[in-house]
């Protein structure tokens, strides 16, 4: 069972999922927040640098943002040239680019952007450039990603390209229909913006967080929302309902107006558990805790057994801990957001079957992350590495 719960304040809004009990997703939005990911600028070009074939664009934010040559070059890799030319040869200073951010500024860097536009519905990714058709590799009938791919090969024109979502496996062809066209008009209308605005201009921002919440988060899996404030309630009614309208025999998850006196994330037992997740250090049940440092390069996850013992022979005592630590990272990933590469120092086991299960343990677990997340394996150091998609 999935529960979405959403707290308000004045300044700013947050939302939690809750799977089976446990706390597995957090997202916030300042109000008057408009870095985004996903957003589309009107960017100048300020800086071309050669030799590492990339360029500083002004977007309108504090920072400039970075462009690597990649993300210059066509989607469709048989579109690409064999061999990239240099980055002088495609654009220069002070012109005008039209580009979306894929990273949002951190620290000292500036936002990383693309001209590879991708704009996620309900059902599809909408690519207008990427010129090729794909499903979700969660789509576990081969039967069912055939028919959705040639369902989105006989609707997409010209160099479009469509990715089809997870959620749409089932779904009939107008329900994906209309979320192609509501994408096409809404790209038609970015384009058309960019050619009556002046750089930096800001074209298109993603959705705020209650309607990405029904698009990315609220499907049958979900069997009731929570939301602490009247007007967002019945918003989130209305988003739900209607695309509800165009869905295969979709049931309506219970939408609840929270009016007790006690805070919500308190009634949940989530300001606890946010307060506990998001230390560098982070204790398991078991008496085993977690040691979490990010870096700028990636993020380090060191297991140590603690304060458990266990009741049998090193062996099985550092196995059981590095087990519990594999489902419980896999849940703070996604709970901190945490991004890029990721090394795991799981405690030295002798059995190779027991690393094995580790393995296998964090793959399974690590399944349910809407980011798209890669277990690499082991190294000859005896460490786990594993990326997860910055978004």
């Amino acid at each position: 069972m999935r529960q979405v719960i959403v707290h308000c304040k004045p300044e700013l809004t947050q939302a939690v999922v809750i799977e089976d009990g446990k706390l597995v997703e957090y997202d916030v939005q300042h109000l008057l927040d408009k870095q985004r990911a996903g957003s589309i600028y009107l960017g100048c070009v300020v800086n071309v640098l050669p030799g590492m074939q990339a360029a500083f664009v002004d977007i309108g934010l504090e920072k400039n943002a970075f462009l690597y040559i990649d993300d210059l070059l066509p989607v469709h890799l048989e579109k690409q040239p064999q061999q990239k030319p240099p980055i002088a040869d495609l654009i220069t200073v002070g012109q005008e680019l039209m580009v979306q951010v894929v990273k949002d500024p951190e620290g000292t860097k500036g936002a990383r952007i693309t001209t590879h536009f991708s704009i996620p519905g309900r059902w599809i990714v909408y690519m207008p450039h990427a010129d090729y058709v794909a499903a979700s590799r969660k789509i576990e009938s081969d039967a069912e990603k055939t028919r959705l791919k040639m369902l989105m090969e006989s609707l997409k024109c010209n160099e479009e390209g469509i990715i089809v979502r997870t959620v749409a496996s089932g779904q009939s062809e107008d329900a994906i229909q209309r979320d192609l066209v509501e994408l096409r008009e809404l790209w038609k209308s970015v384009v058309k913006k960019s050619r009556i605005s002046r750089a930096p201009a800001q074209l298109y921002q993603d959705l705020d967080l209650l309607p990405k919440l029904a698009r990315d988060v609220i499907n049958e899996d979900v069997s009731e929302v929570w939301i602490d404030r009247k007007d967002m309630c019945e918003e989130m009614q209305r988003l739900i309902e209607r695309q509800l309208s165009h869905t295969v025999a979709s049931t309506m998850p219970s939408i609840q107006l929270y009016k007790e006196p006690l805070m919500i994330f308190d009634k949940f037992g989530v300001t606890d558990e946010l307060s506990r997740a998001f230390r560098r250090k982070v204790w398991l049940p078991s008496g085993g805790y977690l040691v979490i440092d990010p870096t700028e390069a990636l993020t380090v996850i060191d297991v140590n057994t603690g304060k458990f013992v266990g009741s049998m022979n090193l062996e099985e005592t550092v196995f059981q801990t590095n087990l519990e630590a594999a489902s419980e990272i896999a849940r703070l990933l996604r709970l901190r957001n945490i991004r890029g590469m990721i090394v795991i120092d799981f405690i030295d086991m002798v059995q190779e079957a027991n690393r094995a299960k580790i393995l296998e343990t964090l793959v399974q677990a690590t399944s349910k992350d809407r980011s798209k997340t890669i277990v690499i394996g082991w190294t000859k150091l005896g460490l786990l590495e594993m990326t997860r998609k910055r978004k």
